[in-house]
């Protein structure tokens, strides 16, 4: 009774009603907590002589709380919580020319600042401040040679503007919109992320559990480690695993194939020691969330995130994003020119990057994040768990810094952290061939930025992610493009040089120690795969998942792999053979990760010396000079019987089998000129030894 005698009270007090009216609409703003400003959206509606109105904090999940308490004098409104403890209560006045509440908020004897915006004013101060972005884009976007980008902008949960600069095909003069889709390539990771937060919340994972608690088959080159890493470890690249990309590009492994893979690659770290940017083990990750949830990692964010938040556009294939009527093309900068260039399948690494959208639909992602795990009204994640998240987990060692303005702070789940000219930014960058992609988030102030591009390796999202920052933030723009262009300029001039020292010195007036045909063969290694050395006569090349390069002649038994246009992943890559006791060539080394040694492909049989109607061929009796031998097919394999004794041959290269379980034993069978096989060679340690065929 005393509660609501109090409250007509204060209602039935005189109001101006002029000043009432000003302060009737929505609200959004923050209560200043110190380090993490508390967001708060108010509704205030006039009614008689006084107020009713509601509060809502999204990252307490509170809706509609009931305003009480309200009181206007002298220009300042004040009113209260109803019901939470310690009396919360606003008091301010209002800026009419800036459509600005803001005063100090009391609870239980603390003091804060609040300060909220009409929403209509926000929305107008926000789109006035990326009003001329358009023609900023414009120019930056020709200044850096790239065919077209789009750019979106969320405040909260508002899209306060998209725009599209370019053309999304050059030859066929299609514009960027902000619904065209773009691959966004790693920006993918934070949707990883993502699914495996709510499966912890629904208590299905344990993000610092050993990973072989739902994996029992996992495991890595140092045992031990492969035993304690957790599904956190796999996404913060502290795994003790350099990248090995080559593992996974242009490979046809299936997710399961390529996580068995892993056991078999070498590491240069303890876990948690160093950051390694590592794609692989974000693969592991989703191929982890597929084992936990039943069901497809594309299932999974189609389900759990694409549907809730209206991306409906947004896919996992390449050839679903071609046949969409609004897609980019994928270009490269290839000597001074823009190229098309095919787009790349990159589904088995899909929870690393496969991911194509649009920044329309990106958008709405962000909005996710940046308020905290809600959409639409609706809760998807906790805000708990947003927080999570976006929290440092393997901090960076405060190396060189690019610019004073940023300074790295370390890597999160699924996102970057660093601080952008004094404020915290969350981000995620993105690229894959032909395209490049930088989703970003100011946090405190509940700014989102997402930019697409459709070219590979180019410098304008993180540029035009900076600008927006500085009119987001008000802050005074800085010229970050002059320095960068300069840079790049300068890193295409010596490009040429700085390769050319990267190989090393060369051995002058060198030569193969054998034919080149010798070299061809199928080359194999349990982590890394299959590769392919081909001759075609005129010399050549190595064919690695489909990465066909030229291999030049370098020294000795050393080649390079020669840059074209199709092969900048593996160009300059130096393949060394090596060859066994008796000579032949048994191995190829290649760097395909230089924080590790050389990786080895022991050289495979030829595919014919385990078919059984080509060994029918080799069978038959043979002579040596003191006694009869006879080799028979059995299964897939020959047998080499001598008197007394017989043995299984292991197929090794060309016509050559060695004797099992005899080192440096090994039998060569000699075709002549017509193709026919009329002798064998027995080599061994005290010599060689040639048999006759007798049944030929």
């Amino acid at each position: 009774m005393l509660r609501a005698l109090l409250i007509a009270l204060v209602w039935s007090c005189p109001l101006d009603l002029a000043a009432a009216q000003a302060f009737s609409g929505d609200w959004r703003g923050e209560i200043r907590v110190p380090g993490s400003p508390l967001e708060v959206v108010v509704h205030l509606e006039e009614k008689g002589a006084g107020y009713t109105g509601t509060i809502d904090i999204p990252a307490q999940d509170a809706k509609a709380l009931e305003l009480v308490k309200f009181a206007l004098q002298d220009g300042r409104l004040s009113f209260a919580i109803a019901d939470v403890p310690g009396d919360p209560t606003f008091d301010g006045a209002l800026d009419t020319a800036k459509d600005v509440f803001a005063g100090a908020f009391t609870q239980g004897g603390a003091k804060l600042e609040f300060s909220l915006t009409r929403a209509g004013a926000l929305a107008a101060n926000d789109a006035a401040k990326f009003a001329s972005m358009p023609a900023w884009l414009d120019e930056t976007r020709e200044m850096f040679d790239v065919p077209g980008c789009a750019v979106a902008i969320v405040k909260r949960g508002d899209v306060v503007a998209t725009f599209g600069s370019g053309k999304r095909d050059v030859d066929g003069s299609l514009p960027v919109t902000a619904d065209t889709l773009f691959a966004i390539g790693s920006s993918t990771k934070a949707f990883t992320t993502c699914v495996l937060a709510m499966l912890a919340d629904e208590g299905k994972l344990e993000w610092d559990a050993p990973v072989r608690r739902w994996l029992p088959d996992f495991a890595l080159a140092d045992a031990p480690l492969g035993e304690r890493i957790t599904p956190r470890d796999l996404v913060t690249h502290r795994s003790g695993m350099p990248r090995h990309d080559l593992v996974w590009y242009g490979a046809k492994f299936d997710r399961a194939e390529m996580v068995q893979r892993l056991r078999w690659l070498p590491l240069n770290h303890d876990l948690r020691t160093d950051f390694q940017y590592n794609n692989l083990m974000f693969l592991a990750a989703g191929h982890l969330a597929e084992r936990v949830a039943g069901t497809t990692w594309e299932e999974l964010v189609r389900k759990r995130v694409f549907e809730p938040l209206g991306m409906r556009r947004s896919n996992f294939e390449v050839e679903k994003s071609k046949a969409d009527p609004d897609h980019a093309t994928p270009y490269r900068r290839s000597k001074g020119e823009t190229k098309v260039i095919p787009f790349r399948d990159i589904t088995s690494i899909g929870p690393a990057g496969s991911i194509n959208s649009s920044v329309r639909e990106m958008a709405n992602w962000v909005s996710l994040h940046v308020q905290g795990g809600t959409f639409d009204s609706r809760r998807l994640l906790q805000a708990a768990t947003v927080d999570d998240l976006h929290a440092v987990r393997m901090p960076f060692d405060g190396g060189a810094q690019e610019t004073p303005e940023i300074v790295g702070v370390g890597y999160a789940l699924g996102w970057f952290v660093d601080v952008y000219r004094g404020h915290r930014r969350v981000h995620h960058g993105g690229n894959i061939d032909g395209f490049s992609a930088l989703v970003a988030m100011l946090p405190d102030t509940g700014y989102g930025f997402v930019v697409l591009t459709n070219l590979d390796a180019n410098p304008l999202p993180e540029l035009v992610v900076r600008q927006l920052a500085d009119r987001a933030l008000d802050l005074e723009p800085r010229d970050f493009r002059t320095a960068i262009r300069a840079r790049q300029k300068a890193a295409e001039g010596a490009a040429d040089k700085a390769r050319d020292g990267a190989l090393g010195e060369r051995k002058k007036d060198t030569h193969p120690s054998r034919a080149l045909n010798e070299f061809a063969g199928e080359y194999h290694h349990p982590g890394y795969g299959g590769c392919r050395v081909a001759h075609d006569g005129a010399g050549l090349t190595i064919d690695f998942h489909g990465i066909v390069c030229p291999l030049d002649h370098w020294h000795y038994d050393v080649f390079v792999c020669r840059e074209t246009e199709d092969t900048p992943e593996i160009a300059g890559t130096k393949v060394q053979f090596s060859s066994d006791l008796d000579g032949d060539v048994a191995s190829l080394h290649a760097i395909l990760d230089p924080n590790v040694p050389p990786i080895v492909f022991e050289r495979q049989p030829d595919a014919r010396l385990r078919d059984p109607a080509f060994l029918a061929r080799l069978a038959g009796q043979y002579q040596l000079p003191t006694q009869a031998v006879t080799f028979a097919v059995s299964g897939a394999k020959l047998v080499v019987t001598l008197p007394g004794q017989r043995y299984e041959l292991e197929p090794r290269q060309g016509l050559v089998f060695a004797l099992s379980g005899l080192a440096g034993y090994s039998v060569r069978f000699v075709e002549d000129s017509g193709g026919d096989v009329k002798k064998v060679v027995f080599r061994q340690p005290e010599g060689a030894f040639e048999a006759v065929r007798r049944d030929g």
